[in-house]
């Protein structure tokens, strides 16, 4: 058995009015690689900001034991001069600096007290060589693609002679070869005898990779799993993190037929100025009354743009080709037109883009629709406050209350907020780009459980996601894009995963 390199011990976390861990116990062997796993809101990414030092020593009740001796970070530096580096989902990257400037930011070079620039470009090819990352070191960070700056991040923590490194859903926005080049890249670190503990939702990647899992339950600690033990498998992972057995993660839904075509696409193309280029080009493509589509493709393929590009075309977009909202060619100047002929669009960015963090559950589940709330330009808070309270309750959204701030929410009820505030709009066409992108099994559970309601109730949908068993256990039929076109079509029942990729690489 390995010696620790970690030790946390009976940590307590405290939040007004929530108790965020109770009484944690979580050991990390040297040189191992341990993944955290759990629900969101299980206490995970609370417990790894206790250990960088962003809940400080005495904001928290127990002890962190590194390398045998009890430490007391009083913030993120201190956890770093130790040896300790966290690597949040948001990269803490700089996009229009270099990317030498962002991996020695705040750990300059210098030479008589005066930035060593020739000394730090070269040093800095010496970590993206350890990252097996093959870029100029003075190409900007937003030049490059989500899963080189993720390399960049690493190459930053390297720079620190890191030995423990923490990384938080590392592979959520990334497309499947970008996720296994990182995880062969945690595996050569290994080989160099650095630890590493991996948050994941993704449990093919946590079975693939890791030694140990331990898993976090309403803020406390399950168990441990033993891959050498042969403990580290799907059904028993689910079991401890949910509390219960999921026989099948993507739930049953008795097919029935499919209403009138709600949407249809004839030789649809979309141009983007900027690039130069189109990014949907010549897409037949239709969604019927209480069926859902799947839209899958490898990142870049042009999913999200054709979304974007369908729902008012918020990016200017020159397009051409026919739009038919319920048989009917349409055309849509704004997001709103499209929300007003029954076109709603879940965003692959609930943060960014989805969500107002900053306001209440209440707040963000009536955004989109005001006017539903309102009474002679003045909104009736009472109205407001009802249907909020039938959206947290139908759709199981886990909070204090609607007035809970949706920025302290986990990522699977922010999704679900996100959802309610496309549902209260009252749409007969939902569009949901990665619906359960950086959520844990329960929650997913949760979303498809919902998405089979909707159908059934006569709703299309249409589904952009990346994961490929999601595309199969969730689609009636299944559509598959690469390079901004439509590489073929096939019913659910025809396909599988072989013969979605190697359209999707044609």
């Amino acid at each position: 058995m390995s010696e620790n390199i970690l030790e946390m011990r009976c940590i307590t976390k405290e939040f007004p009015g929530v108790k965020a861990l109770s009484d944690v116990n979580f050991k990390v062997g040297k040189g191992e690689i341990h993944c955290l796993i759990g629900e969101n809101g299980a206490g995970k990414s609370t417990l790894m900001k206790v250990l960088s030092g962003v809940y400080p020593y005495g904001q928290y009740n127990g002890d962190i034991i590194f390398d045998g001796t009890i430490q007391k970070f009083n913030k993120i530096s201190d956890s770093v001069a130790t040896g300790i580096a966290i690597i949040y989902q948001e990269l803490a990257l700089f996009p229009d600096l270099s990317v030498y400037e962002n991996i020695f930011i705040g750990n300059e070079i210098k030479s008589g007290g005066i930035l060593d620039w020739n000394e730090t470009v070269v040093s800095s090819k010496t970590m993206l060589e350890k990252v097996n990352l093959k870029v100029n070191p003075e190409t900007l960070i937003k030049d490059l693609g989500v899963g080189k700056q993720q390399l960049v991040e690493i190459a930053k923590a390297l720079s620190k002679e890191v030995r423990l490194l923490i990384l938080d859903e590392p592979t959520a926005a990334l497309n499947e070869d970008d996720s296994e080049n990182l995880l062969n890249l945690l595996r050569e670190l290994k080989q160099q005898g650095i630890t590493c503990i991996m948050i994941s939702h993704k449990l093919k990647e946590v079975i693939s990779i890791a030694d140990k899992a331990t898993v976090l339950r309403d803020g406390k600690t399950i168990c441990t799993l033993d891959a050498s033990k042969g403990e580290i498998n799907e059904n028993i992972i689910i079991k401890n993190m949910v509390g219960r057995e999921i026989e099948n993660i993507y739930p049953k839904r008795e097919k029935s037929d499919y209403g009138d075509k709600t949407l249809e696409l004839q030789h649809w193309s979309a141009y983007d100025p900027k690039l130069g280029r189109h990014v949907a080009k010549d897409i037949n493509l239709h969604v019927k009354a209480g069926e859902i589509i799947g839209i899958a493709g490898l990142m870049g393929s042009g999913r999200t743009e054709l979304a974007l590009s369908i729902f008012g075309n918020s990016k200017n977009y020159k397009l051409q080709g026919d739009l038919l909202v319920d048989g009917v060619p349409t055309s849509f100047k704004h997001t709103s037109d499209a929300i007003k002929a029954g076109i709603a669009y879940v965003t692959e960015d609930r943060k960014g883009d989805g969500l107002f963090l900053l306001q209440d559950i209440k707040q963000n589940i009536s955004a989109a629709n005001l006017k539903g709330i309102s009474s002679n330009g003045l909104i009736n808070e009472n109205e407001e406050i009802k249907v909020s309270e039938s959206y947290k309750d139908s759709l199981g959204i886990k909070a204090s209350s609607i007035q809970q701030l949706v920025g302290k929410l986990s990522g699977g009820n922010q999704q679900k907020v996100s959802l309610g505030k496309w549902l209260f709009v009252g749409p007969k066409l939902l569009i949901l780009d990665e619906p359960t992108r950086g959520i844990d099994v329960g929650a997913k559970f949760e979303i498809y459980t919902v998405m089979n309601e909707l159908v059934k109730q006569g709703m299309a949908i249409i589904m952009i996601s990346s994961e490929l068993g999601e595309v199969l256990g969730m689609s009636d039929r299944i559509y598959v894009m690469a390079e901004g076109e439509i590489k073929g079509e096939t019913e659910v029942e025809a396909a599988n995963q072989e013969t979605i990729m190697q359209l999707a690489t044609q």
